[in-house]
């Protein structure tokens, strides 16, 4: 786990890294933040490529089958076409001129990705072969600690935050306005990036059958400041409301901003909103998926506090689902909503029409 968790620090402060496939060694660094390609390519020996998601690929409107492509990347292309390909600057189209050559991306290409999402970076990637050429001077800066030598197999699992490895860090009594009788525990996931907090709500100990439950993914903009874009700081208010209506429970607040995307993307995705585009749009133009948020953690935070049956209070199906197959028995769901406005319809007509969620007639009513 260590090798993973510099190789995401390596690379959110813009290094390279190799990733080592049975076929290949890469040179990977993060687009977003990064030296000049031709510094890359100088290091490697080779021309770097510009590995891109489906999702970005696709809304650029090329067809793929495959999750991801590489993009060879044509001598001298200016440092702005290659924003634009990537979408660090969400105001400036790509030319179509640059998409010719792609190709499906490997277990390394795949795995530099993998890190990308990991780092909340915009998931594309700098990939370059090491030549043979470059072999020896590369190998010797992995032994002097100049380069981070890993395994493209180790990066398979870092997205679910390593499973069964979460630490309970802290705790202490927090009254909250609608609950007096409130406990936050802390935990934090073996790369230190992210922490989440379980709100225990009453005596959950002493509960018998299901405790009442809300997974609340993390959402700065309207939990902390109200935003008007969402619902998010209402739900979160009301969860608490009714878990202490209902007679205590937990509330697990997860450090998954922008539905796993992390801040900087929700607010690219929000500039890209301004454009017209929907919320799942958005998020695809940038390259990510409809939902890049992970529930492993949310499972192994329940077991941490001896939680194995639940009412889940969602509207998300992808949430019970997650819990079911993490082995956590959900006995029963109750809806939980906020307000309808003019500034959030749009946003939660696409989330029920785009990604599943249960809204009954809450939108149409807001419409009549």
């Amino acid at each position: 786990m260590y090798h993973i968790e510099r190789a995401i620090f390596d690379i959110r402060r813009g290094l390279p890294v190799v990733l080592k496939t049975s076929e290949q060694r890469l040179l990977v660094q993060a687009l977003e933040g990064s030296d000049s390609v031709d510094t890359l390519a100088r290091l490697a020996g080779t021309r770097p490529s510009l590995v891109l998601t489906r999702h970005r690929l696709e809304a650029m409107g090329m067809s793929l089958t495959a999750e991801a492509a590489c993009l060879p990347l044509v001598e001298h292309i200016s440092e702005s076409d290659l924003q634009a390909l990537a979408v660090v600057q969400t105001t400036r189209r790509p030319s179509h001129s640059l998409l010719s050559g792609l190709k499906p991306a490997g277990p390394g290409e795949r795995g530099a990705l993998t890190l990308m999402r990991r780092a909340l970076l915009i998931p594309a990637a700098l990939c370059a072969e090491v030549s043979e050429k470059a072999s020896d001077a590369v190998a010797q800066d992995v032994a002097k600690g100049k380069l981070l030598e890993i395994d493209a197999k180790e990066t398979e699992k870092c997205l679910a935050g390593a499973p069964g490895m979460l630490k309970r860090v802290s705790e202490a009594r927090i009254p909250l306005e609608d609950a007096a009788e409130s406990r936050f525990v802390l935990f934090r996931e073996p790369d230190g990036l992210r922490e989440h907090v379980a709100v225990v709500i009453g005596q959950t100990e002493n509960m018998q059958g299901a405790v009442p439950l809300r997974m609340h993914s993390a959402c700065l903009t309207g939990d902390l400041f109200g935003s008007l874009r969402c619902d998010c700081g209402e739900q979160l208010r009301n969860a608490v409301a009714d878990i202490q209506a209902m007679g205590g429970g937990v509330l697990l607040y997860l450090a998954q901003e922008g539905r796993g995307i992390g801040l900087a993307n929700k607010l690219r995705a929000y500039t890209l909103q301004d454009g017209g585009l929907d919320t799942v749009d958005a998020d695809q133009v940038l390259g990510f998926g409809d939902d890049e948020r992970q529930y492993a953690v949310a499972v192994d935070m329940l077991n941490a506090l001896g939680i194995s049956q639940v009412q889940l209070l969602t509207n998300n199906p992808l949430k019970i689902s997650a819990l079911r197959e993490g082995g956590i028995e959900v006995v029963s769901r109750q809806a939980l909503y906020g307000s309808v406005t003019d500034q959030n319809h749009r946003y939660l007509s696409a989330k029920a029409s785009r990604a599943g969620h249960l809204f009954g007639d809450v939108l149409e009513s807001r419409s009549r």
